[in-house]
């Protein structure tokens, strides 16, 4: 089995602003003009990036404004967590152990805050997320720990746990 550092290495990863270390694979050359938001845009049909957090690392809650599909690659089991539109808190295991309640596949629907890390007893997680429409920094918002607290004090813990502000 491979180490965090080989795929960093071997991948080309770069730091991610959100946590963790990525690189773009695919972005298609095709796109289209649609409503997102209420707002007219223009997006690649897809994107996709590997993406890589280590023991320790976390993926901040934040949202994007197009539904992302993680795939599970190597190492050991990332959590994903989302807050559903009534407010429930839902935890994913993206890993390859069914056994264990882990799927090596899932979805996150547009415009829902999610974060994710390793699993406490992971040393390192290595995933894809596909994007479509596809990913652009401009559909990206970062959430902040204060608000999100108000808005879900029932998640206060996790959302203190995986906020940088």
């Amino acid at each position: 089995m491979f180490n965090a550092a080989y795929w960093i290495e071997k991948l080309d990863l770069i730091s991610h602003p959100e946590g963790g270390f990525y690189k773009e694979t695919y972005r298609s050359p095709g796109s289209s003009s649609f409503l997102m938001n209420g707002e007219e845009k223009t997006r690649n049909h897809s994107t996709s990036i590997y993406f890589l957090m280590e023991k320790g690392d976390f993926s901040a809650f934040h949202k994007i404004q197009s539904d992302e599909l993680w795939h599970f690659y190597a190492g050991d089991t990332l959590e994903i967590y989302h807050i559903d539109p009534k407010g429930n808190m839902i935890t994913t295991l993206l890993g390859p152990n069914p056994e264990k309640g882990e799927t090596l596949q899932t979805v996150i629907p547009a415009n829902l805050w999610f974060a994710s890390r390793p699993k406490n007893t992971a040393k390192y997680a290595l995933v894809g997320c596909t994007v479509s429409p596809g990913f652009d920094f401009q559909d990206f918002e970062m959430a902040k720990r204060a608000d999100l607290s108000i808005e879900f004090p029932e998640h206060r813990k996790i959302i203190e746990e995986l906020t940088r502000e």
